[in-house]
């Protein structure tokens, strides 16, 4: 099992204690959400980790095509990963707080989609050109960082298959919800003339560690009433809601207009879980794949994700 967090970069401090505590507890993946109005710029955090870190991913996790160009997204995660060679992932969604917050739009899943492919394009160091836009051009990219797709229904993860690296999943964790999920992403890998095991899966769930159970099951609903406004929102304007399998979990707390919930992301690459997980003070854990050795530090996230 392979596991990763994302976090809210508050303040350097923070980016830089999560940094350290994502190499010294073997987390696979840390990732930063794309939250303005609630904490610093995350590309400005990223680099931070990015610097701090030998050996997890460092993934933007999730940004949006609202708030910046996909061209500029692809050349900053490209920048990214000249600090951690092979080691980067830029994750794309909808948006939530990231464009909520702006006073922007959420995407339809066509529109993410087709950034996907255009993005990835720029990656490779080929000439790409966006819908209503010119071309766009990065020949300095020395290698293609994986673009992760968000997806919390049907049309997305279906797009994830078709078009992503890989997929930042929030769909739920029952054995049927696993089955669905998965095979929905699949489906559409298929659809792309794709193999499943092109598409990495990053299941998303929820934890609180809190010795209080009535102050861990308060969190938790925060939590589910988060996520089921991201499906309920997806669904209205999208119609609708891998591969090897990975976990995600995520962090947030009451605060935000647009997030009343704690949240944090785990990865894996066999069957498993992801959670998002708060120590009795609020502050957020850092919980090793095996057994839940854990260690707390920096402040505890206030809001959401992009």
């Amino acid at each position: 099992m392979e596991v990763g967090f994302f976090f809210w970069p508050y303040e350097p401090p923070l980016a830089l204690r999560m940094a350290e505590l994502a190499d010294r507890y073997g987390y696979a993946m840390i990732g930063i959400a794309d939250t303005p109005g609630n904490a610093m710029d995350p590309w400005v955090a990223a680099t931070l980790v990015a610097q701090a870190t030998r050996h997890a991913r460092v993934a933007l996790c999730v940004t949006n095509i609202e708030s910046r160009h996909p061209a500029v997204a692809a050349a900053a995660i490209a920048s990214l990963d000249l600090i951690a060679p092979g080691r980067t992932v830029l994750g794309i969604g909808a948006g939530h707080s990231g464009t909520h917050n702006l006073g922007l739009r959420r995407s339809p899943v066509g529109d993410v989609a087709e950034a996907v492919g255009f993005i990835k394009t720029l990656l490779r160091g080929e000439p790409a050109v966006c819908r209503g836009g010119g071309e766009a051009h990065l020949p300095w990219v020395r290698r293609p960082s994986k673009v992760f797709l968000a997806a919390s229904g049907p049309r997305t993860l279906a797009a994830a298959g078709a078009v992503a690296d890989g997929a930042f999943v929030n769909f739920g964790l029952t054995r049927e919800n696993l089955a669905q999920s998965e095979g929905t992403v699949a489906q559409g890998a298929a659809s792309a003339g794709r193999g499943s095991a092109a598409v990495e899966i990053w299941q998303i769930a929820a934890l609180d560690c809190n010795a209080d159970g009535d102050a861990a099951r308060r969190k938790i609903g925060a939590i589910l009433a988060f996520m089921a406004a991201g499906y309920t929102w997806d669904r209205a304007i999208s119609a609708g809601a891998g591969c090897r399998r990975r976990c995600t979990r995520q962090s947030a707390r009451c605060g935000s207009a647009t997030a009343p919930g704690r949240a944090r992301p785990m990865r894996r690459s066999s069957p498993s879980l992801a959670c998002s997980i708060t120590s009795p003070n609020g502050l957020p854990c850092a919980v090793r794949p095996i057994n839940a050795a854990h260690s707390c530090c920096g402040r505890g996230p206030r809001a959401s994700n992009a």
